[in-house]
């Protein structure tokens, strides 16, 4: 099971195909067959800071299977549930149906990671898998992000085929390099060229605008 916050979230979750276990709030009138507790209550179970009225435990899914086709996103060791909760978001955005994450990548269900993806977890399922199995098996072409890549404001991207965006800290893999078909890069314009490198989702959001544009 996973934990859900905050109102305007709870609903999405409501409104979606997960099952609730348990719902929790601080006021009666929010919502129907919630448990009613104290704004202490609340503060001692919410992983928030400043917890939000609402508070709902949901039951994990099961996976319901990767279909590789189409715009696929895959995520080799991302660390912060920041960054995933925020990608997660951006395949809602962007449209991206399919989202594979190696299984050292932060867990999707973690709190801060529901917390950041801001309800898209109920259109977006990540699934967890041995990334570089998946990549050897796909017939798409796999586009991997790396500082030394090619600039992709200068190729035809595909409609179809796979973007790898790796590790905050030391990017893809040399595993998963060895499996691209090509690397590309989003090029710095400061005239000082001494920023190292894009947050991993920032870049994921860059990217993805590309292939669709």
């Amino acid at each position: 099971m996973f934990v859900v916050e905050g109102e305007k979230v709870v609903r999405e979750f409501l409104n979606s195909s997960f099952e609730l276990f348990q719902l929790f709030s601080t006021e009666a009138d929010l919502f129907k067959n919630a448990t009613i507790i104290s704004e202490s209550e609340l503060k001692k179970a919410s992983h928030l800071v400043t917890p939000n009225k609402v508070l709902a435990v949901f039951q994990i899914p099961e996976s319901s299977g990767v279909q590789s086709k189409g715009l696929v996103l895959a995520l080799d060791s991302i660390n912060d549930p920041g960054n995933l909760g925020t990608i997660i978001r951006l395949c809602d955005w962007f449209g991206i149906e399919t989202l594979v994450c190696s299984k050292d990548t932060v867990d999707c269900y973690n709190a801060k990671v529901v917390q950041a993806s801001m309800g898209s977890l109920t259109r977006v399922q990540p699934n967890y898998l041995e990334l570089d199995v998946f990549l050897k098996k796909t017939t798409l072409p796999i586009f991997i992000a790396d500082m030394d890549g090619e600039e992709v404001y200068k190729i035809d991207l595909p409609k179809e085929g796979i973007l790898v965006m790796g590790n905050e800290a030391n990017g893809i893999s040399e595993s998963i390099k060895t499996l691209a078909n090509h690397i590309i890069s989003i090029p710095r314009f400061g005239n000082l060229q001494q920023t190292e490198s894009l947050n991993v989702a920032t870049a994921t959001a860059i990217l993805l605008s590309e292939f669709r544009r």
